[in-house]
């Protein structure tokens, strides 16, 4: 067995995905502050901000300042998630690393998010690989499946529809999609099976996941993404996080929490976990009453931890 551990990519999304949802409007300052706090543990991918109409998520209004704040850290890959069009022309203006298109699954889902079906982010997707590929420098164009593994709106969602969609997305120009459980329903057996029939159609373009722990199958859906190749997985740092269209759906797997589970199998983050703890407690001071939902916070670090399996390479 090689000695050389297994590389696993933790992104972090709490700048985008936690924040959007909260009653409160997060100054800047803050924000870069996170940013930097949590790149100094070794975090290296971040999902910065959303670039959507302010009258609609205040919270996301400085999404250009934020890039612009994040583009100044050595070695920090900057993503951002557009709805449309229009948000991509102002994500590659601001010098985006790359977007996150939501192209959500569930019909429902979909008109309620942004008011457009499947097919017609789809559409979107394909434009916005045009403007892309126009850009100065490359920007890579990601399609994240919402509501892949069912939906509060729309209940059950179809898994040839995840496959349709997948293959969809890869069609109009997707340099990568990914998975995602929006709302909280999946279950382990469930991941593995949605999970193997993309990757049988897609191959490879299938690069990451994204899962809630709303009802507690967080972790375990990470490692059954893991038992099938998936080596990228979002997380949120205390484990904020939801959509506004999905009630209920609130809480992504903590990324403390996902770093630790990785690590103590034997992965390798590249993150420093006391150091992210740090930055975890840090959390009550830029989100002052706001609770934490991770358990590693709380928990600490046991005793053993360092002496982890190695897994091969």
């Amino acid at each position: 067995m090689s000695s050389q551990r297994e590389r696993v990519e933790v992104v972090e999304v709490g700048l985008r995905d936690g924040l959007q949802i909260l009653d409160r409007v997060v100054p800047t300052r803050d924000k870069l502050d996170w940013i930097a706090s949590e790149h100094a543990c070794g975090v290296r991918q971040f999902e910065v901000a959303s670039f959507v109409p302010p009258k609609y998520m205040p919270q996301m209004a400085d999404a250009a300042d934020v890039v612009a704040g994040a583009r100044t850290i050595s070695g920090l890959g900057v993503s951002v998630l557009v709805p449309n069009v229009k948000g991509a022309v102002a994500a590659i203006e601001a010098g985006v690393d790359s977007i996150a298109i939501p192209i959500s699954v569930s019909e429902a889902h979909s008109l309620a998010n942004v008011k457009r079906m499947p097919i017609e982010m789809v559409a979107q997707l394909k434009e916005i690989r045009k403007l892309a590929d126009q850009a100065k420098t490359r920007v890579r164009v990601d399609a994240g499946l919402s509501t892949a593994f069912g939906c509060t709106i729309q209940g059950h969602v179809s898994e040839d529809a995840v496959v349709t969609i997948a293959q969809a997305c890869i069609d109009a120009g997707a340099d990568t999609v990914g998975l995602a459980d929006t709302v909280g329903y999946a279950n382990p057996a469930q991941v593995s099976r949605v999970f193997a029939s993309v990757r049988q159609r897609i191959g490879e373009r299938l690069h990451s996941a994204h899962f809630h722990d709303t009802r507690g199958t967080g972790l375990a859906n990470v490692v059954a993404a893991l038992n099938e190749g998936i080596r990228s997985f979002d997380s949120s740092l205390g484990g904020l996080g939801g959509c506004p269209h999905a009630p209920g759906a609130s809480g992504n797997i903590a990324t403390e929490d996902l770093v630790f589970m990785l690590e103590a199998m034997g992965y390798d983050t590249g993150i420093d976990l006391a150091a992210l703890i740090k930055t975890q407690h840090r959390l009550t001071d830029w989100l002052p009453g706001q609770p934490l939902y991770g358990k590693l916070g709380l928990a600490g670090v046991p005793k053993n931890f360092p002496h982890a399996p190695q897994v091969a390479a």
